[in-house]
Formats: structure tokens, sequence, C-alpha cells
């Protein structure tokens, strides 16, 4: 099956499945369609791969038919109007079963129902039992009322995409707005003029209880900075609005007790990639940056007693390698392999003690 109209189907079935917001005035054009046509049938049709679908109609109890028995079918390849006045005579359908048999089909116009983007998606027809023709108004009539109705199908098809999209950016929104809320972290959002334009409850509270002040939208960050925090924090500010991003690990002396802050300036784009303004998050890495502190002071604590220790155990290594080379000048005993044996362990004990000097230095 040719893509085009693989594309055309899908645009089909958009449609069978929409529930329309305006069938009333989609049915009072098929109604006008008859009444200036003066035929007694009028149809809107949508033709899927196998089947002629009869969305609205007057005069007539079908809702479907075969799509190669249905006259639109011809409509779609042509893309234009078509007539027929007397099907009986027309070697296209002297034989189809709608001709043949009911609804007896003898006349027939039908202008294609096409998509603002190029897809005929059926048609709107007017039917007659007997034989007739149209005058070139009334085609002209049945053309603009086939644009009528399409503009009518495509505006709630808009309307149905428009409210997916506004569900699916809402549901979005709230899962954002959750995790922004609730994070433990302090996160707030800076406009160009260093406005705050955002900011989570962890923010909101943390002001509040530390420093008794209310966030407000709008309002300038160095109405809530302190001025030794004031400086460094704009600098950083300043690199992320020019497209750097930008770290600090900050100490704050609270007056209840003292926090050590992680702080991740980053620029804010807009969906066109254009820098807003900065996104912060500030984190308490108090927990991590004291036990970083109690590491490092028993491995200094750790170092110092092995360098003691170290020291204290090479004075009596040294004596005894002494000891050895003046045991090993004495002709009687240099052939004695005890001896040589202790002066081997105390040069390896003297050189694991070398290592520990070195690693504590």
């Amino acid at each position: 099956m040719p893509l085009r109209e693989l594309e055309r189907l899908a645009a089909v079935n958009r449609f069978l499945n929409l529930n329309f917001s305006k069938e009333n005035e989609v049915q009072e054009l098929v109604n006008l369609a008859a009444e200036v046509c003066n035929t007694p049938i009028a149809l809107v049709t949508l033709l899927s791969e196998d089947t002629q679908h009869i969305r609205f109609k007057v005069g007539l109890d079908k809702k479907t038919t075969a799509r190669e028995d249905a006259f639109c079918n011809h409509v779609i390849t042509q893309d234009d109007f078509m007539m027929v006045g007397d099907a009986s005579l027309d070697n296209r359908f002297v034989d189809n079963p709608l001709v043949t048999g009911d609804p007896n089909i003898r006349f027939y116009a039908g202008a294609p129902l096409t998509t603002q983007d190029g897809y005929t998606l059926g048609s709107l027809c007017v039917i007659d039992k007997v034989p007739n023709q149209l005058s070139d108004l009334q085609q002209k009539t049945l053309k603009a009322l086939s644009k009528q109705v399409i503009h009518l199908l495509e505006f709630d098809v808009s309307i149905k995409l428009l409210k997916e999209q506004f569900i699916e950016a809402k549901r979005s929104e709230i899962e954002l707005r959750s995790f922004f809320e609730s994070s433990i972290d302090c996160h707030w959002l800076l406009g160009k003029e260093f406005e705050l334009l955002a900011f989570n409850k962890s923010l909101e509270r943390h002001m509040f209880s530390q420093y008794n002040k209310v966030l407000e939208r709008g309002r300038s960050m160095a109405d809530y900075l302190t001025p030794e925090i004031l400086k460094e924090f704009y600098l950083n500010y300043q690199r992320a609005l020019k497209g750097t991003a930008a770290f600090e690990q900050r100490r704050i002396d609270y007056s209840s007790r003292t926090v050590w802050w992680l702080i991740k300036y980053e620029p804010a784009f807009d969906p066109d990639g254009f820098i807003i303004g900065v996104s912060i998050n500030a984190t308490d890495v108090t927990t991590r940056v004291e036990h970083e502190h109690t590491v490092n002071l028993q491995n200094q604590s750790l170092r110092e007693i092995a360098f003691i220790q170290s020291h204290e155990l090479r004075r009596p290594v040294a004596s005894i390698l002494g000891l050895m080379n003046l045991l090993k000048n004495d002709e009687r005993l240099k052939d004695i392999e005890e001896i040589t044996l202790m002066e081997k362990a105390a040069l390896e004990l003297d050189e694991k003690i070398h290592l520990v000097v070195g690693y504590t230095a």
C-alpha cells in the first residue's frame, strides 16, 4: 500500500474515533445540501481501507457500505467534484449493487472532503433515485458546503489535539511541581534582573526559619542575602547567566547551627534555547563535610602515631645493624648462619620502617 494512502487512512481513523462537538452544525450542512440540490439523499462519507462510513446523512438508513461499491471511492482518487447523471448508463456503476439494489442510485454528485494537509477523507454527496443534473450554481454550492464540512471536522480534531496536549502538559507540570516541592534541597529560579521568579517550599521554610523573611516573586534576591554572601553569590549568578555553570561550597553560621551548603548555579533556557535566567540548587552537605573532617583528623592522628612508632622502632633496629657489622668483622663468626639470618631480618625490618616514615611524611 502506498505511503500516501497509509497516511490518508491514519487521518480517516482520527476522524472516525472523534466525538464531534459540531454534529448539529455538520448535520445542518448535509440537510442544506439536499435542499439546495433538490435531492432526497445527502451524505457525509469517510472511506477507510475496506469500508465507506456514512457519518452524517439525510434520506438513507445505511451506516456503512463496502468501499469498492462506494461512488465516493472515485471522488477521492481524482480529488475533484464528480457528477453521474444516470448510473444505469455509466459503465463504472451499471453493475454496482447500490445501483441494481437498495438504494437504487441513479443520480450522484460528490465534492471531496480534503484536509488542509491534502488528504481526501471522503465526500459530501447528494443522491437521487432518478436521473438528474446539477446547475452550475448548485455545483458551486455543494463544493462550498463540502469545504465548510471539512472545516468543522478539522476544528473538532484541533480541539481534541489541544485538549490532549493540555492534559499532557498539565500532567508534566504536576509531576515537575511535585518533584520540585518534595525535594529537601532548596531550589529557586532567578530572572535576568536578579529577581526571584520561582522557589520551592524548602527554600521558603529555610528563609523564614533562619532569617524571618517571607519570599515574594518579583523581588530582588539581594533583599534576602546577607552582605557576606551576596558578593560571591552574585558573581556565580552572572557566570551562569552568561552560559557557564558555577559551583561553590560555602559554610554559613546561623544562630542555631553551622551549615555547609553545596550551591549549583546553572543557566535556565526557554524552549528556543535562549537563557531566561539562572536555576539555583542548594544542598545541605554538612554531614558529609563533618564526616570528611572527622576522617581527616583520624588519618592525621594515625600518621602521627605511625611516625612516632616508626622512629621508636628504628633506634633498636639501627643498634642491631651496628652490632651485626661488628660481628661480621670477627673472622671467628663469619661462617655462623644464624648471624647472617639475623642481619637479613634486621635489614627487612629497617626497610619496612623506611616505608612507614616515607608514607607519614
